[in-house]
């Protein structure tokens, strides 16, 4: 299938600190991120006589400057009176415990992502567990990942504030009135694991999140905590999902990159491409190979272990990804060696 040509109706982007209109009542912000994708794109929107904030940004000082110029720059005397996160990564939930304890608001997620979020950040601190240590090695870590694996363990909160302790909880298909307009939940499973995207009928207007970018291949992975997981089936039904329950003419507000239309033309070529990709793994599976050496079948760079743990276990999350969802339809097999490291083939 030839890539779709997306339609990208806004020719500047916000700077950080700076809100620019997309639609009546809705803003579109852009925080910066300290990494390779270097922002992340937030949405507020007209809640009466407040604002209604969607995702929030890493914490880092530059967020925080950010988000100070921005309400400095408010000459209406609106406060922000509801947060949303559409998932639980740091880039999405990291501001939302300083703007919910700043403005003395509720945070509202989906449960699986809030409790989530808990878990991960109580790991701050703590050394890496032996599930996860085994769980890399038989992926096919040498020792010198694992090392490093076990020094950047538990940073995963450095990344947030501390959330609140109460939550108002967010349902799949939810209607909840925010300013005008209704706007209702639908929830997306893979990339997290209860991932929120906001879609307004009368506005046409979809906020993604993470679930639907327009450039770029959201992460599919597995993790230790489940090593037994198959996101990859999870992922191919949501694109399904979501393609069934939101019409084609929405503008899609995405997390990451620019806004555009064309949903149900991306929703098509991000399945097809996973789909290519399954295909291309299974072909070279004919003998066995571990986790670490089916890099080449999945993705168009090498990835060299001597980069480090972390670009290293999103390639090895990935490609776990693709195996359990080939190994749960029979069509491969896995056998483990006296060393306790996974072996794959057709």
């Amino acid at each position: 299938m030839d890539k779709p040509t997306l339609i990208y109706p806004f020719e500047t982007v916000p700077a950080p600190g700076v809100a620019l209109p997309v639609a009546p009542g809705v803003m579109w912000l852009r925080m910066p991120m300290p990494m390779q994708l270097n922002h992340i794109n937030l949405w507020a929107i007209e809640d009466g006589g407040s604002w209604t904030v969607v995702d929030t940004g890493m914490r880092t000082d530059e967020t925080l400057a950010a988000w100070r110029q921005l309400l400095a720059a408010g000459d209406d005397g609106r406060r922000i009176g509801r947060v949303f996160v559409t998932h639980m990564h740091p880039d999405h939930v990291g501001m939302a415990g300083w703007l919910t304890r700043k403005f003395d608001c509720q945070l509202w997620m989906t449960k699986t992502e809030y409790l989530n979020c808990r878990v991960l950040a109580a790991d701050t601190g703590r050394e890496a567990p032996t599930d996860a240590i085994r769980f890399y090695r038989r992926a096919g870590w040498g020792e010198a990942a694992i090392e490093d694996y076990r020094a950047r363990f538990g940073k995963f909160g450095q990344f947030i504030h501390a959330l609140p302790d109460s939550y108002r909880r967010i349902r799949d298909g939810e209607t909840l009135r925010i300013g005008e307009h209704d706007w209702r939940i639908v929830v997306g499973n893979g990339h997290s694991p209860e991932h929120a995207c906001l879609h307004c009928p009368e506005l046409k207007l979809l906020i993604s999140g993470d679930q639907v970018l327009p450039r770029i291949s959201s992460n599919v992975s597995v993790y230790p905590t489940e090593p037994e997981a198959d996101p990859m089936s999870d992922w191919l039904a949501s694109i399904e999902k979501i393609k069934a329950e939101v019409p084609d003419d929405v503008l899609v507000l995405p997390a990451h990159n620019e806004p555009f239309r064309g949903l149900h033309a991306r929703l098509d070529y991000l399945a097809q491409g996973h789909h290519r990709s399954l295909a291309r793994l299974l072909k070279t599976l004919d003998q066995p190979r571990r986790v670490i050496d089916v890099f080449g079948a999945l993705f168009a760079r090498a990835i060299d272990p001597a980069e480090g743990s972390m670009q290293l276990g999103l390639a090895s999350g990935e490609s776990m990804a693709s195996l359990n969802y080939l190994l749960n339809r029979g069509e491969l097999r896995r056998e483990f060696d006296a060393d306790g490291v996974a072996w794959y083939r057709r």
